[in-house]
């Protein structure tokens, strides 16, 4: 196997290291590709619509997606562009920038969660507040902090959109998921073609910890969610973002939205690269229901905590949790 992130995957059969237990891989089954899951226009002009749209979605699946977002194409092909050369350096040129410079870098090798190996490589570093932040990113391809960065802001306003839409469902004074939020890290994936999915996995089944993640998923599926007990593939939309509710937003709505169990699968004919954002809440931010989503029929189902206890406490982003952490650094 050569030391090289694309070719490393390049082999007839998946190694042992790479093969997870029955209870954990996706096995044989065929899973469908679900084409129910909202698919929501924010350019539709009827707001409200748009509102209860997000609100359904969020309760029946916890995930949807959105088009017309306003993000120019060419913003979104840059970024992802820029981030597959970077998965095409050799290994050890990744991993000494990133342990010299604070950002995560994990290959096909370096972690194993479970008994075994993801079938990935990944970045992770924190974007917030941006300018300081750029200056630790990767410094190769050349370009990467300016594209990166463009792809970034973009996002945030994004976010801001969703947020306040997410917020005005739930009876929420205007703001008040936005003015706590911040797009706190970026997490890119390659996904090598795999000789055998049915063995192996791109990312175990979880929750994301956040108030919401944008993930663009490319142009190949993978992304599979859990509902009622049974996966579904969620269907690649052309130029579209996935948006799935984090824990933060379910505690916050008091149980009404809630946070899906998610997982990736590999795919045996085609590479797929990803860029997930984390639009987490700041890190001293008390996360509580909203006394509007409280009352004597709702007593509160969760307990009053700050962001930063809860990462404390639950250590979401496993043994690199300390480095995201202390990378997040607040304004």
């Amino acid at each position: 196997m050569e030391n090289h992130v694309s070719r490393w995957f390049n082999v007839q059969t998946v190694p042992e290291s790479h093969t997870f237990s029955i209870e954990d891989r996706p096995g044989k089954e065929q899973i469908p590709l679900c084409r129910t899951i909202p698919i929501i226009d924010l350019a539709n002009s009827e707001r409200m619509e748009i509102v209860q749209e997000i609100i359904k979605a969020s309760q029946e699946y916890g995930f949807f997606q959105v088009t017309n977002h306003g993000v120019p194409e060419d913003v979104i092909n840059g970024a992802v562009k820029v981030l597959e050369e970077l998965f095409t350096m050799p290994v050890d040129e990744i991993s000494e920038e990133a342990n010299s410079n604070g950002w995560v870098y994990m290959g096909s090798t370096s972690f194993a969660t479970k008994g075994a190996h993801l079938w990935r490589d990944n970045l992770k570093h924190p974007c917030h507040p941006l300018e300081q932040s750029m200056q630790n990113w990767p410094q190769k391809p050349t370009r990467y902090r300016d594209v990166v960065g463009t792809y970034i802001v973009e996002i945030r306003r994004l976010s801001l959109i969703i947020l306040e839409l997410i917020s005005q469902g739930l009876g929420l004074e205007k703001g008040y998921l936005g003015g706590i939020s911040q797009v706190q890290f970026l997490t890119a994936s390659n996904y090598p073609p795999c000789p055998d999915p049915s063995l192996t996995l791109g990312l175990l089944k979880h929750f994301d910890h956040s108030l919401i993640t944008i993930l663009f998923q490319g142009n190949v599926e993978g992304l599979q969610v859990l509902k009622d007990g049974k996966w579904i593939g969620v269907e690649v939309v052309p130029n579209a973002f996935v948006v799935n509710i984090g824990t933060q937003v379910e505690i916050i709505s008091n149980g009404k939205l809630r946070s899906a169990q998610h997982r990736v699968v590999t795919n045996k004919e085609e590479a797929r690269t990803t860029i997930a954002t984390f639009i987490n809440p700041c890190s001293d931010c008390i996360i509580e229901p909203a006394k509007v989503t409280v009352n004597d029929a709702n007593p509160p189902l969760y307990p009053s905590l700050s962001f930063k206890e809860f990462v404390n406490v639950s250590k979401p982003f496993g043994p690199y949790t300390d480095v995201i952490q202390n990378g997040c650094i607040d304004e």
